[in-house]
């Protein structure tokens, strides 16, 4: 008996790292101490050490559900974005700036290729954000999970100057709701989506006129990355009174996290384009329109507050980062809590 025949496979372990070292060479920054294989990432603090009282903020994720259709669809290239995304906008919501990231997986069986894949969606998360993959884990799970089967998580750090956090405290009646278009449903709502479509190879293949794509292709779009638009809305001079990344629990939950006691926020639907996926999940699913709001980003991933005197020259620097602003609404004085009319 040995450790194979146990169904965890060390040399396939060893393989995957070799496939994954050249992702992962592409997201260095000069910060990054030593190799990849170490017991340990190292990161310098070096280019910090300028900062009036410098800050590091933090963020943990996984994609949820989602990985369920990419398993489906043998479709893994992507999925790694999302995990980086949920990390490092949580980073960005704060107003800081993602360093370095450390993946995950959990499978039931090490196969090299797919988790080479996995992880170059990572590391283009990565690039996107800016941050340094600097280690994770793949650990097997014989047993536990079935052999074709995998989860994704991650954790991120970022760091700010402790006078620049975004904390909500700024957030001002008469503040101005800038909504940022997200690229479809990004990673959460997904055991709700699965039970509104049949989880098949045959059904995600299926092609929709109004989503002008398959099914599948449209529900795995990867989560749009803010950091490098909010870092150019920093670099304009704009200062975000408040913001809230519009993840699980929908503008319902997220939207109130940003404000202050004694602030309201109220959203106008009509304000922006709601993305052809979650009108179909709603008609196919009969769900009501206040679920789909409490469960989906239902096409903003990030709301944030600014003065009116800054509204242009933040949608520009948005425009700027290849995102999409709206003016979605305003923050009024009233109990803490979000309306949508």
């Amino acid at each position: 008996m040995d450790y194979k025949n146990a169904g965890v496979d060390i040399e396939a372990g060893y393989r995957s790292v070799e496939l994954m070292k050249k992702h992962i060479a592409k997201t260095m920054r000069p910060e990054v101490l030593g190799g990849i294989g170490g017991f340990s990432g190292a990161f310098s603090m070096k280019a910090f050490k300028d900062m009036e009282e410098p800050t590091l903020v933090s963020g943990t994720d996984g994609c949820g559900t989602k990985v369920k259709l990419a398993m489906v669809m043998d479709k893994h290239d992507t999925i790694g974005i999302d995990a980086v995304a949920m990390c490092v906008n949580d980073i960005a919501c704060a107003g800081g700036e993602p360093l370095f990231f450390l993946d995950y997986i959990a499978c039931g069986k090490n196969y090299p290729e797919k988790i080479a894949e996995i992880v170059g969606g990572v590391a283009e998360g990565c690039l996107q954000s800016g941050a340094a993959l600097i280690g994770g884990e793949t650990a097997e799970h014989p047993g536990l999970m079935e052999e074709d089967e995998y989860d994704l998580a991650g954790f991120a750090v970022g760091i700010i100057d402790k006078k620049d956090l975004i904390t909500g405290e700024e957030v001002t009646p008469g503040d101005v709701l800038i909504g940022i278009a997200s690229s479809g449903v990004h990673s959460n709502g997904f055991s709700l989506v699965r039970k509104v479509f049949e989880m098949t190879k045959e059904s995600l293949d299926t092609y929709y006129e109004e989503l002008g794509t398959t099914l599948g292709e449209a529900l795995l779009a990867p989560t749009r990355i803010y950091v490098k638009a909010l870092k150019n809305v920093k670099d304009a001079g704009v200062r975000i009174h408040g913001c809230s990344h519009i993840t699980g629990g929908g503008f319902y939950e997220n939207v109130p996290r940003m404000l202050r006691e004694g602030t309201r926020a109220v959203i106008e639907k009509n304000s922006y384009q709601v993305p052809p996926i979650f009108r179909l999940m709603a008609e196919k699913g009969n769900i009501e329109e206040q679920m789909m709001y409490n469960t989906f980003n239902m096409g903003l991933g990030m709301v944030l507050a600014a003065a009116p005197e800054d509204v242009e020259k933040a949608m520009e620097a948005i425009r700027l980062a290849g995102d999409t602003p709206y003016v979605v609404g305003r923050i009024e004085a009233g109990e803490k809590g979000v309306d949508l009319c």
